[in-house]
């Protein structure tokens, strides 16, 4: 499986850990940047993982800032893109299951190296179900293109 991953400033300490990890999970991880912990915009790295993950098909990715919050809405501005903000195992497993997540967001300043470990690997490990949230998730879409909910 291939990845992409950026962070900003307040991601940036934990972006190195988690490329080994992903790494040692057999895995392809392409660093977006930044490339130092300087202050930087988080719109902007979130912005170039998500069209990364759009124009490469089958692809995930991984975003980092200090509470994931802001990194998670402002990839949710690009379309296709269902980036979730996740604290543990369990969110991180049901959002690929139910919302066939394709970006995994976190804060550096919210969770530890073990649950980011936990988070990661439910997410690699976890195929969307289709079925009933098959519906749903084309609803998230068509709200991406101003689509009525319906």
């Amino acid at each position: 499986m291939k990845f992409y991953i950026a962070t900003d400033h307040a991601g940036y300490a934990l972006k190195a850990y988690v490329k080994e990890y992903v790494r040692s999970l057999g895995h392809e991880i392409i660093d977006l940047g930044p490339d130092s912990a300087d202050r930087v915009d988080y719109p902007d790295f979130a912005k170039k993982c998500a069209h990364k993950v759009i124009e490469d098909k089958g692809s995930l990715g991984i975003l980092i800032c200090g509470t994931g919050i802001g990194i998670s809405i402002a990839a949710n501005k690009v379309p296709g893109i269902r980036a979730a903000l996740c604290h543990d195992h369990y969110t991180a497993k049901l959002t690929r299951q139910h919302n066939d997540a394709n970006i995994l967001c976190f804060g550096e300043r919210v969770v530890g190296k073990g649950i980011i470990e936990d988070m990661i690997s439910a997410f690699c490990e976890t195929e969307f179900e289709g079925g009933r949230h098959a519906g749903r998730v084309e609803k998230i879409e068509g709200c991406a293109y101003g689509a009525d909910l319906g």
